[in-house]
């Protein structure tokens, strides 16, 4: 069945492909306009306040101008004749003296108590008056000796109005010291203190205009600031497209504003944006280029992998995955055809195991047969041979019946004293064969005698000590002894005979260390022990330590019949 494409492992695989490369640059690139947007506003931040330190700096200057040539008027003994007479010259000359270091600035006029001028250093028209009742001159009476600052109401080319009242030592007052800014004046004190695309708004303090770098920003921005302060007591300091930074200068009383595009204004946003878009859009359709064939590369070979383990469960072992490369899907693929190939050996092999299997089965049911009828065939011969009073016979048929009978039955395990029993009839048969040219010792503990053993693993062992070991030996012993050995049983086998060859000796039993068809009863039964309880059990070989004579020692591990240790 096929799977839907959204589970495909292609798109997934693709898919996570155009994520692990897009995030990052979409992040990055959001993460770095972001960074630069802080980074500029703040460097706007940083220029707007020293650009305004500087102009704050420029009206310090006019601020500290006129209180400084009113001082020194005043200290000038032909102030007095300054104020009643226009015809000395050393007066005039006293006027542009004290007023040297800001004349270039600003204007200054000298006028008396009436209002009347008197001496000028700019252009002023001789017979001007200025009110004493009202305006900049009436302000300078009223200030108690301070400087005062007007914006004039009559609009003409005079901007800002600065006056100091005049005395004489004793404290009277003699005129007043007037100092005009015209716009060329503001623009010459302005120059190069603000960037070239700011803009200044000087305002009185009641929020008027008095000076604009820009003429049309004058009246439009003046009355923007001032109805936002009538409304919420708080003129707005940033809009769409500009930032303004608003600061009071206190020794004039005006208002110094700076105005600032915005870096990042509507239309750039949008530009932005845009451009960002087409980075993304161009990022995908990179990305895509890119990846499709890595995808394809990736998920083909793990596509032909799918369908060959679907091959391989329906139970197609011809399935073969062909290889694209020696990297890892390659050495995966040929690790999946080497699997196939284990598995149809492995198959193979069972086949084989089962029909041998078989076989021994079969056999094992005909020799089942055999000693069922010598078993009766035995029984009869010991009856005959009583009749016949021939008791060895009869003995022998006894326990060579009984011993037949042991080995055909069901059961694998027997208790080490029925496997000692059987031991006995069978060295009782010896005997009689051999004449009671050996004698057969037996030391068995009582608590070991319900530990189950494998059935006729004795038999062989004593089996090799009499054809072996004891052939021309008089007086020969065989000793069989059980033993605890920690968590283990140990069945010495010891006999006074020959003893064992040297490349016997020394080791666990190794088939491979005796004669061709020689000691086949040992390899069998260590080979018995081992399956059944592991390499660490077994037969191990020496020569008896306390004389002449072979040692046979049986490992295994102490168990009762419901499998619990001894």
């Amino acid at each position: 069945m096929t799977r839907p494409q959204s589970r495909s492992f292609r798109n997934r695989l693709l898919l996570s492909f155009l994520i692990a490369s897009l995030v990052p640059m979409i992040i990055c690139s959001t993460m770095l306009s972001q960074i630069s947007r802080i980074q500029m506003t703040k460097q706007l931040d940083t220029d707007a306040q020293t650009q305004t330190a500087h102009l704050m700096t420029a009206l310090d200057r006019i601020s500290d101008a006129l209180p400084g040539a009113a001082r020194a008027l005043e200290e000038s003994r032909l102030l007095p004749r300054a104020v009643t007479s226009r015809e000395d010259t050393q007066i005039n000359t006293a006027l542009f003296l004290a007023t040297e270091g800001s004349r270039d600035l600003a204007d200054y006029s000298l006028y008396d108590l009436r209002g009347s001028l008197r001496y000028s250093t700019g252009s002023v028209t001789a017979g001007t008056t200025l009110s004493t009742r009202w305006g900049v001159l009436f302000a300078a009476k009223n200030a108690g000796g301070q400087a005062v600052y007007q914006a004039p109401m009559d609009g003409g080319k005079t901007l800002l109005q600065g006056a100091a009242l005049l005395k004489n030592p004793q404290g009277e007052p003699l005129g007043y010291l007037v100092m005009e800014l015209s716009e060329e004046n503001f623009q010459k004190l302005f120059v190069g203190k603000y960037g070239s695309s700011n803009e200044v708004l000087i305002l009185n303090r009641y929020w008027h205009p008095v000076y604009a770098s820009q003429s049309g920003m004058k009246e439009e921005l003046a009355d923007s600031l001032r109805g936002q302060l009538l409304r919420n007591g708080n003129p707005g300091a940033e809009t769409e497209e500009y930032r303004l930074l608003i600061q009071e200068h206190p020794p004039t009383g005006l208002y110094l504003v700076l105005r600032q595009p915005q870096m990042f204004t509507q239309s750039t946003m949008k530009l932005l944006h845009a451009v960002s878009f087409i980075c993304v859009l161009m990022g995908i359709v990179i990305s895509a280029v890119l990846c499709l064939p890595l995808s394809r590369r990736i998920s083909q070979p793990i596509g032909r992998l799918l369908k060959a383990f679907s091959r391989l469960e329906q139970d197609d072992l011809d399935v073969h995955v062909s290889r694209d490369g020696e990297d890892e899907l390659g050495q995966l693929a040929a690790g999946f055809n080497h699997m196939v190939l284990a598995l149809k050996a492995n198959r193979q092999e069972l086949v084989e195991n089962q029909r041998e299997l078989n076989q021994a089965q079969v056999r094992m049911l005909q020799a089942q047969l055999n000693p069922h009828f010598l078993c009766n065939t035995l029984d009869t011969m010991k009856w005959i041979s009583k009749i016949n009073h021939v008791p060895q016979v009869a003995l022998m048929s006894t326990n060579l019946a009984d011993i037949l009978r042991f080995c055909i039955s069901a059961e694998e395990f027997v208790p080490l004293s029925r496997e000692v029993e059987v031991l006995n009839r069978y060295v009782e048969i010896q005997k009689i064969r051999l004449s009671d040219q050996f004698s057969f010792l037996v030391s068995l503990p009582e608590k070991l005698e319900t530990c189950m053993v494998p059935k006729m693993i004795l038999q062989p062992i004593v089996e090799n000590a009499i054809l072996h070991g004891l052939e021309g030996i008089s007086d020969s012993v065989i000793l069989v002894e059980a033993a605890q050995e920690g968590e283990d049983l140990l069945i010495t086998v010891t006999d006074n005979g020959h003893g064992l060859p040297p490349d016997m000796i020394g080791h666990p039993y190794r088939r491979e260390s005796a004669p061709s068809g020689h000691h086949l009863g040992l390899y069998n039964v260590d080979t018995i022990l081992k399956k059944h309880y592991g390499e660490r059990y077994g037969l191990y070989l020496d020569n008896n330590p306390a004389g002449s004579g072979a040692r046979v020692r049986a490992r295994l591990p102490l168990r009762r019949r419901e499998e619990e240790e001894c």
